[in-house]
């Protein structure tokens, strides 16, 4: 191929490559390119290094540095004193196909599996604003404190702290152990606790570590489709139990075929919260124990709670070491902390421990050592205080605005603890069209429908969040919310 034509062609390639790239890499990206489409075929003999960087404009090294890099990955071969040549490999392999982008809702290439998962997620992209649930206030994070930790433990002193971390940094685990007595009169030694990355990778564990593919998980329905999905990619049979009012209510039925596992969040269920009754709690750690079932408690925000003290855990109330219990930094932390941790019975300690390192390879360690000092030097219980303070201040101007435009057209569920409360209509208000036209106008809610596993036994309603959104703008977007919602109260009426 003429010399010239070779010229034309990297020069329209080079045009197409990122601007912030460096020149070298360029220039090597958009010579593999013109390969990789035929159009600079097997055999081809390539310029000089001398005369390509001067008609193209560039410095010899730059040429040079890229043609090393072809060669190294086999693009090119040289021939002492004959120059450099398009690899005859590539002639076997044929001509690079041009990728084929993923289009409609076939998901080509996942596997089932994949699929499933793909189809199934109901997470949002959007992750602020008012009335986004289950995400916490960030502003008023102790900033200089958790600095101050991070740069104490971040240097070459405590370069230890940079290796992986087999359980978790031991001083966070006592310090954890202690916590969970006072807070949720929990008899555990620092020993049965895991640090973790989040409380997906905990449900994934005991679902890799308690059970077979093929077995029985249940679920709360409505519930968290975050563990819904997790179980479901474990390969479980998952079946959502409907809530009552005492919380999670299987029938004789559902326990003739009892689950292998199951996920619950006793102290407030979510996204209802409503709390899980003595006598349901009693009944379900005896027929686990009949069963040989196991028992998730999931306490994502217990810590919060706005008018009583924290709900003393299934995990204490258990007497038989069923139950594993998962807590999560996120909520009364900042979600990018992506760090959880699990209490499990002495008898799964060494093998979760195991499953935990294999699996998953543990790390963090800087952040945990500045979070077991956080929380051993006060800041945690102080800064815990303090936002359930500014939590419950929001969730009562919310509760407010909305009770006084929408009064008894709705009935409030939860709101006791955590971030956000739920709305329920007792119209058949289409709530994933209410959702998506308060989003148009600029109020994020998500619509109660999308926890349901079944969506034919779905009640309809909204879940709001609070905790995010300043005092001063809570008012302006729940006036907007209560118009939206009027408006969609109004069809249903029709339709009725």
């Amino acid at each position: 191929m003429d010399n010239r034509l070779i010229v034309e062609l990297l020069q329209q390639h080079l045009a197409r490559q990122p601007e912030g790239l460096m020149l070298r890499i360029r220039t090597f990206l958009a010579l593999r390119q013109a390969i990789l489409d035929g159009q600079l075929p097997p055999g081809t003999r390539l310029p000089g290094t001398r005369s390509l960087s001067r008609d193209l404009g560039m410095g010899r090294n730059t040429v040079l540095r890229a043609y090393e890099q072809l060669f190294a990955e086999g693009y090119i071969e040289g021939l002492i004193g004959d120059g450099s040549y398009v690899s005859e490999a590539l002639q076997r392999v044929g001509r690079h196909p041009t990728p084929k982008r993923l289009v409609g809702t076939r998901r080509e290439g996942l596997s089932r599996r994949g699929g499933e998962i793909a189809a199934a997620s109901s997470s949002s992209r959007i992750q602020r604003g008012a009335f986004m649930p289950g995400v916490p206030d960030t502003e008023n994070f102790p900033f200089a404190i958790w600095r101050r930790l991070l740069s104490k433990y971040f240097q070459p002193a405590q370069s230890h702290l940079l290796q992986y971390a087999h359980g978790g940094y031991g001083p966070l685990k006592v310090a954890l152990a202690e916590y969970l007595h006072v807070t949720r009169m929990m008899k555990c030694s620092p020993r049965q606790i895991l640090i973790l990355n989040g409380s997906h990778q905990a449900v994934d564990l005991c679902a890799r570590m308690l059970t077979d593919h093929g077995d029985r998980a249940w679920i709360e329905e409505p519930g968290y489709w975050g563990s819904r999905n997790v179980l479901r990619a474990a390969g479980l049979d998952v079946r959502a139990i409907p809530l009552d009012a005492g919380g999670i209510a299987p029938t004789p039925e559902d326990w003739e075929a009892p689950p292998r596992i199951m996920c619950l969040s006793p102290s407030s269920q979510y996204p209802t919260g409503v709390v899980l009754s003595l006598e349901r709690r009693l009944e379900v750690l005896e027929q686990a124990e009949r069963c040989g079932a196991w028992i998730i408690e999931d306490d994502y925000d217990n810590e919060l709670r706005y008018h009583n003290q924290p709900l003393a855990s299934l995990f204490g109330l258990s007497r038989t070491q069923r139950v594993i219990y998962v807590g999560t930094l996120s909520k009364v932390m900042f979600p990018g902390l992506r760090l959880s941790y699990m209490v499990v019975p002495e008898d799964l300690v060494d093998a979760f421990s195991i499953g935990n390192a294999e699996l998953f390879r543990e790390g963090r360690m800087v952040d945990q050592a500045a979070l077991a000092e956080f929380i051993d030097s006060g800041h945690f219980t102080a800064h815990i205080k303090r936002m359930r303070g500014i939590y419950r201040t929001r969730r009562d101007i919310l509760l407010d605005e909305l009770g006084a435009r929408l009064g008894n057209s709705v009935r409030v569920s939860g709101g006791h603890a955590g971030l956000q409360l739920v709305y329920l209509f007792d119209a058949p208000v289409d709530d994933a069209a209410l959702a998506a036209d308060a989003l148009a106008d600029g109020v994020v809610v998500r619509p109660l429908s999308l926890y349901y596993m079944d969506r034919s036994r779905s009640e309809p309603g909204l879940n709001l969040g609070f905790a995010a959104v300043p005092d001063e703008l809570i008012r302006p977007a729940a006036i907007k919310l209560a118009r939206v919602v009027e408006v969609h109260l109004e069809k249903a009426a029709r339709r009725g």
